[in-house]
């Protein structure tokens, strides 16, 4: 048996703590830093959604995880305006990979602050380079080049976390899980998410466009690796809004488009010509940003403080004007890892113009949701495969 000794459980008074593994070695080295328990769940879970996405799509993938959810996810891409700005990065050089990792970040910003990094491809300095001003905790891959480790040793003082694993290993078929003493078994869920998925149970609408198929395998995956229930937004291969862990499956769908519209705002020209003060960090900026589009729900305080970092006024975004900037984006996907049981998901969704949703069906109002759908001209595929997690 394999062990490795971590900092803590999921909290500093839960020691001693420890990972094992009945197999001959375990697949995962720790190349700098002490790893904990949330890091290393984080880090496991991140990377099988990087490697499901990688060979679903072809695609270098990344994710940003935070609390074993995704805080964003997205396959390489091109990079615009709002990721160069909130980022602070020119498209000069940057390597496949990096490009990735900054599309996964910028699907939700805020959530990524102090994230656990997942990619699909050995870590190259171009990467590195960009999570050297990045706050984040760890970076998990298949490998790293020599120049890149030594980047990522500088961060944190020398104890950022880089952990390498094993692109080969192959877990058991039977999974695990101790709860109040009691062993919970069950094969782990080997479902395959990938184009034929979609285009096999949407063929009754005509053939799905390829980088549709794409985004809604991008948007699926996120939603089988959060916790149920989840439902997830994305746009060109790209995770723009998740919802996780709640009860109601209305509420997943609330939050996801919520933060999908955050994301769609951003990209507004009154968003990108925010008047900031000089000197600013970048967390600092993208709390602002954060602010300004949900100033309708600021206290007096909030808002004082986001009035005082501007170098001049500026008027905010009302409700009229974001839903017609919403109207100018096409292909936006939402992928539920459970059947909608009423058809106010997809009244919901329609706001946020979605226009492809993938759900499992399965639901006695079918029907109902299907002519929901209809009504609003969004392309309902019914896949029949349910992704929980827990």
């Amino acid at each position: 048996m394999q062990e490795l000794q971590l900092k803590y459980g999921c909290n500093p008074h839960q020691t001693p703590s420890i990972v094992r593994t009945d197999a001959r070695a375990l697949p995962i080295a720790v190349l700098n830093g002490t790893a904990g328990y949330i890091n290393l769940l984080d880090a496991v879970t991140a990377w099988q959604l990087v490697r499901d996405m990688k060979a679903a799509t072809g695609k270098p993938s990344a994710a940003s995880f935070k609390h074993v959810n995704p805080a964003g996810a997205a396959v390489e891409g091109p990079l615009d305006e709002a990721h160069q700005l909130g980022l602070r990065v020119s498209t000069d050089d940057l390597s496949p990979i990096a490009r990735a990792y900054i599309r996964a970040r910028g699907g939700d910003p805020l959530a990524s602050f102090g994230d656990a990094v997942a990619v699909s491809e050995r870590v190259d300095a171009s990467l590195a380079n960009i999570l050297k001003t990045e706050v984040s905790d760890l970076i998990v891959a298949p490998g790293f080049d020599n120049d890149a480790i030594e980047i990522l040793r500088g961060k944190q003082g020398g104890s950022y976390l880089i952990l390498e694993i094993d692109e080969n290993y192959s877990p058991s078929p039977i999974e695990r899980k101790t709860v109040f003493g009691l062993d919970f078994v069950q094969p782990i869920d080997e479902s395959v998410i990938d184009r034929t998925l979609f285009e096999r149970h949407g063929s009754s609408g005509g053939g799905l466009p390829s980088e549709v198929a794409e985004t809604l395998i991008v948007a699926t995956l996120a939603a089988k690796y959060a916790v149920s229930n989840s439902v997830c937004v994305a746009i060109d291969g790209q995770v723009i809004g998740l919802g996780a862990g709640q009860q109601s499956r209305i509420d997943c769908v609330r939050l996801a488009c919520a933060k999908a519209e955050k994301w769609l705002s951003a990209r507004h020209p009154d968003t990108l010509n925010l008047p900031f003060v000089e000197g600013l960090s970048k967390p600092e900026r993208t709390n602002l940003v954060d602010l300004y589009l949900r100033h309708a729900e600021l206290s007096d305080r909030e808002l004082s403080s986001f009035e005082s970092k501007l170098a001049k006024s500026v008027p905010f975004l009302e409700r009229a004007e974001r839903r017609r900037w919403f109207e100018k984006f096409s292909e936006i996907c939402l992928s539920s890892d459970g059947f909608f049981p009423f058809r106010d998901n997809v009244d919901r969704a329609a706001s946020t113009n979605i226009q492809y949703i993938a759900h499992p069906g399965g639901s006695k109002r079918d029907s109902e949701v299907e002519d929901a759908a209809a009504e609003y001209g969004i392309r309902l595929i019914s896949t029949g495969l349910r992704c929980f997690r827990h």
